[in-house]
């Protein structure tokens, strides 16, 4: 991690914002959570993030809804989903729909952050195949 990358959450539980807030910015990234979709369209509009982790059931949309909604950043902003309903249709919708990766509740911490890792390495190879010459 070159620089702090920043990381969205999104979830209408605050012991789970809680929780993966705190292992995140233990590892040194910079989290900024939303508890519903609006709020999560609001701060990707004001800010760039490295990627965004986003329950599936929030209380104004589904969590899939926002994938396509969410500011288109360069390079993409990779988008996690994260659930606790976990079914092969919503699996299907969800990576359908653009997202990156699905993380299902409870989230062990490894899992969690190879999953923040991986994404944030895809993001990087994206910016340096777009971006660097050699």
């Amino acid at each position: 991690m070159k620089a702090k990358d920043r990381i969205l959450i999104i979830d209408d539980d605050s012991d789970i914002l809680d929780s993966l807030s705190r292992i995140l910015m233990f590892e040194g990234y910079a989290i900024e959570t939303a508890k519903s979709g609006q709020e999560a369209l609001k701060k990707s509009r004001e800010k760039i993030f490295s990627i965004a982790l986003i329950d599936i059931k929030l209380p104004d949309f589904e969590g899939t809804q926002l994938l396509s909604r969410m500011e288109k950043t360069d390079p993409k902003m990779r988008k996690v989903i994260i659930t606790g309903y976990q079914t092969l249709e919503n699996t299907r919708e969800a990576l359908r729909l653009g997202a990156d990766d699905y993380l299902v509740k409870p989230i062990k911490t490894e899992e969690l952050l190879d999953t923040v890792r991986k994404q944030i390495e895809e993001r990087s190879k994206e910016f340096e195949d777009k971006y660097v010459l050699l």
